[in-house]
Formats: C-alpha cells, structure tokens, sequence
C-alpha cells in the first residue's frame, strides 16, 4: 500500500468516525464489492403526505465529504414499501464512477401509496478515490447524426440547518443570464431510527419565487429536541445560459 493511499484510508476512517459509524460498520450495502470505499450516511429526509390522491416526490443531493473523491455505490432505506428511491446519472460511456456519478448524487424518492401520510428515506453513498472522471473513446470516427446530450441543466442546492422553535431563510435562484426552471425544497433529520410522523410534521417550509431568485422560509417546532440536527436543501433547477 502506498503512503498515500494509507493517509487516505486513515482520513477516510477519521471521516467516517465524524459522520457517525465506521467505516467496517455499515447499516447499508453502498460500498459493497468496494475495496476502498469511504461509507457516507444521509439523514432521514421528510416526504411530504401526497394530496388529491397523487404521488409524492423530494430530492436530497448527498456529496462524498473528501475533495478528490467520487460516489461509486448507492443506497437508501424507506419508511413505506410504496417509497420508490432512483438517483439521476450523466450522459456518458462507460457507466461508472467518474462519468455517470460526480462527487454528489441526487436521489428521488416517490412515495406510490394511497394512505394520505408522511414518509422517509435515508440515502447512503459509497465514495472512491479517483484521479478524474472515467475514460471514454471511439474505435472509428464517425459523424453524428444529431447532437449529443449535454448537461443542461445546472442544480443549485442551498444548505441551511434548521432551529427549533425557529425560522431559518434560505436564498437561492439563478445567476444573470440563465432561466430559473425549476425549484423543490427538502428537509431531513440526523437520527438514527426512522422517525415518526410527529416528528416529519414538525417542519414547516413556505418558498416563493420572483423571477430567477427562490426565498425559503423554514420553521421547526419547539417541539423538536435542540440536539436533533435538522438540516434543509433548496434546489434550483437553472438553464445553462445561452449558446
């Protein structure tokens, strides 16, 4: 083993240790047939009850803590059998760390059942070392009949930790130049067994849009613990600008 892969893996554990379990003791399959692999443990994130009998969707970007490093495995955990849980993956040959997945993922996660209830998922990543992105190449030339897909959209993701007995404001949007597309809001709390619907009810978010800037204001109830860390992410869905 080289010095300093060993200075990364020791680094790695000390992470690791600082998120909550180690690395040898995981909850979840994301580093499975992983030899290096650096666990990472999401919060429990809140799926809003559906309305009017239709689904419902949150997402919640999840990032390897380490500069340097990629996600190469993924996994979750549902409150309800009915939760389906995808992430989003690059354009790109071949699928794998580095080309399909960055140092982040966004995970969905739908809730497809009838009962007018509150949810949760708790994502996990495993993430890798890597020099870059994946290789990629072609054997002939050839030319294209149209163009290739391209990473159009651009996720602009606002983090803010919530207070009890608070509000929390969150500011985001889109730069000058590009179209505000789309925006969502998720929150999520740092415990270790799923919570309950008194607690996913405890949060509160009301978000408003002027042109291409997105305020979010956040409440938790006091009745939350102070100690529960409880943490909100803003997305904003932005065009790339013009071409």
């Amino acid at each position: 083993m080289s010095l300093r892969l060993g200075l990364a893996l020791v680094l790695a554990a000390s992470v690791a240790a600082v998120l909550g379990r180690p690395p040898d003791g995981r909850a979840a399959d994301e580093c499975k047939g992983l030899q290096t692999c650096l666990p990472v443990t999401g919060p429990w994130v809140a799926i809003p009850a559906p309305t009017r009998g239709g689904p419902s969707t949150v997402v919640w970007q999840l990032r390897c803590p380490l500069p340097g490093y990629v996600v190469a495995g993924i996994d979750a955990r549902v409150s309800d059998r009915a939760i389906d849980v995808s992430i989003r993956g690059e354009n790109g040959s071949p699928v794998s760390p580095g080309v399909t997945t960055g140092r982040e993922v966004v995970f969905s996660a739908l809730y497809t059942g009838a009962a007018a209830r509150a949810t949760a998922f708790q994502p996990f990543i495993g993430c890798i070392p890597t020099s870059g992105g994946g290789g990629r190449g072609e054997t002939a030339y050839r030319r294209p009949a149209a163009f290739a897909p391209v990473k159009a959209l651009d996720r602009r993701v606002v983090r803010k930790r919530l207070v009890s007995g608070a509000s929390v404001r969150a500011i985001g949007g889109c730069p000058a130049g590009t179209r505000l597309l789309g925006t969502s809001h998720a929150y999520a709390f740092s415990t270790e067994t799923e919570p309950g619907q008194t607690l996913l009810r405890a949060v509160t978010v009301r978000r408003t849009v002027t042109g291409r800037r997105v305020v979010a204001v956040a409440a938790v109830s006091p009745t939350v613990p102070q100690t529960m860390r409880v943490d909100l992410q803003l997305h904003s869905l932005c065009s790339r600008g013009a071409r």
